[in-house]
């Protein structure tokens, strides 16, 4: 085999090892909106580009009751809350919708809480 090749393969099962190696972690967050409408809520981890709940879903709050939403994470990263009413984008909380607004208090770091206080979704 090929010094090369042998360098590419030996790289590449490095890399698959590394992310073997990071520790998925579970986090809860727990959502509460006091809108009148329904509120759609995802969470986003930009370094990954990951979105939860995936495939172009989100979480809906239909009610006042206080929501929990699970899920697996890599220990370490930032992950944010992105909110926003049903049909509009100028009534947002977090990063928005898409996660495109400034936020400077939506996020959490995976690992550093299993989770997070209620997060109040007001008017």
């Amino acid at each position: 085999m090929k010094k090369s090749v042998l360098f590419a393969v030996v790289l590449i099962l490095g890399q698959i090892f590394a992310v073997g190696a990071a520790k998925a972690e579970s986090m809860v967050w727990k959502f509460r909106s006091h809108h009148a409408n329904i509120v759609d809520v995802q969470l986003y981890a930009s370094a990954r580009n990951i979105v939860w709940p995936g495939n172009g879903q989100v979480w809906s709050l239909k009610d006042s009751n206080a929501h929990n939403v699970n899920i697996n994470c890599v220990r370490g990263e930032k992950v944010c809350y992105g909110a926003w009413v049903r049909g509009t984008e100028s009534s947002y909380w977090g990063g928005g919708r898409g996660n495109r607004k400034n936020c400077t208090s939506c996020c959490y770091i995976c690992g550093t809480t299993s989770q997070t206080p209620i997060i109040n979704l007001n008017r």
